[in-house]
């Protein structure tokens, strides 16, 4: 399942941190700052979704991540490899490498 822009963004402070209080969550973003509500929302989908987890700490809920970062994100590149490039890893890297400025000494690294 795909995570949207602000579940992906929200999903990397709970990856970054691993356990963590909807205040901090708050306070991680610059200003001008979501509503708690708009921050409640996005984790009661992501936790519909499966990605996050809460454990009770009195009356607040810490939040976890239960989807690790590399699979998602593994799952997301296997995705754009089969809808943009006929599920060619060869095409996807090709594309990769002339389409970024990699230096010649990053394309030998990435040959390796």
């Amino acid at each position: 399942m795909k995570l949207t822009d602000a579940e992906e963004q929200l999903m990397e402070m709970i990856w970054d941190r691993d356990r963590v209080f909807m205040k901090d969550l708050i306070e991680s973003y610059p200003d001008p700052k979501p509503a708690t509500t708009t921050i409640a929302t996005l984790l009661k989908r992501m936790q519909n979704k499966g990605f996050v987890g809460y454990e009770l700490m009195g009356n607040s809920r810490q939040y976890f991540p239960l989807v690790k970062k590399s699979a998602y994100f593994s799952k997301q590149v296997k995705g754009l490899i089969n809808n943009f490039f006929g599920s060619s890893a060869m095409q996807f890297a090709s594309f990769f490498t002339k389409e970024t400025d990699l230096s010649a000494k990053e394309l030998e690294e990435l040959k390796k």
